[in-house]
């Protein structure tokens, strides 16, 4: 049995209904059943429905945020973060007044966006948020992630927009398609680092750590632990990087990793 599972959100817990499903809930709970540990890995901030999702994932487990931006334990409270230089915020925000590019600045479970453009106000949709414009002097917390919502077309180069110091990864939504969200945080940030601290907080070897995932950004992790497996929905990359193929994030694929993490060591 492996001790700790990961999973990302969107393409992987959830698909085109928004929200993960009763099967996924299901399989979770029979995993905490059977004593594993189960880690939210996504590139949302810890608020609306996807808080609750993490609580309900493990309510005692380490759940990260912003692409490994920042860890959240909803059983002690503790939050552990790697903030962006104010430097690094402001030559993004620059790039994208240029571009005509959304941009949206991230404390460790808040976010501003000051645009009314489509896109907008589309992710705070799929974010389970009101949209509410905002300038970025309103974020009381530091930084922690800024993104850029883009077309498909527009993603190389929101993606080559991160400045010297920093890394940029891309995401996708089925509940947006055509939309890319590119996520920019401080080199050294990913979901691989993120699950390798939560695994060495319970003190798991990262080859007995199972990750699922769909997209670019789920791809270091699966590469860094013992057991990346790929939804079929995945990207071909991501696919030919990974132990196993699940379903479809819509035939619940990721419940059928949760429940196959049992009979693997």
């Amino acid at each position: 049995m492996l001790p700790l599972i990961c999973l990302d959100v969107d393409g992987t817990l959830v698909g085109s209904a928004g929200a993960p499903s009763e099967g996924l809930w299901a399989a979770a709970e029979r995993a905490r059943q059977r004593g594993q540990r189960l880690t939210l890995c996504t590139a949302r901030l810890a608020a609306g429905p996807t808080r609750d999702w993490a609580v309900r994932l493990d309510p005692e487990g380490w759940h990260v945020f912003h692409t490994g931006g920042a860890r959240w334990n909803p059983g002690t409270g503790e939050v552990r973060t790697t903030p962006l230089g104010d430097d690094a915020v402001a030559h993004c925000a620059s790039v994208a007044a240029a571009n005509g590019w959304v941009f949206e600045a991230y404390s460790w479970d808040d976010y501003v966006v000051d645009s009314d453009a489509r896109l907008a106000r589309d992710h705070a949709g799929l974010l389970g948020l009101p949209f509410v414009r905002r300038p970025l002097a309103t974020l009381a917390d530091p930084v922690v992630r800024v993104q850029f919502v883009v077309s498909v077309a527009e993603a190389p180069a929101a993606l080559a927009a991160a400045p010297a110091g920093t890394v940029a990864s891309g995401a996708t939504s089925p509940i947006m398609p055509g939309a890319v969200f590119v996520s920019v945080t401080v080199a050294g940030v990913s979901k691989a680092a993120g699950v390798a601290a939560v695994a060495e907080d319970l003190g798991v070897g990262l080859e007995r750590v199972m990750m699922v995932g769909d997209g670019h950004n789920d791809l270091p992790a699966l590469e860094s632990v013992g057991w990346g497996v790929a939804m079929g929905n995945a990207e071909a990359e991501v696919r030919a990087a990974s132990r196993f193929v699940v379903a479809d994030v819509d035939d619940d694929g990721a419940a059928d990793a949760i429940d196959r993490s049992a009979l693997l060591g």
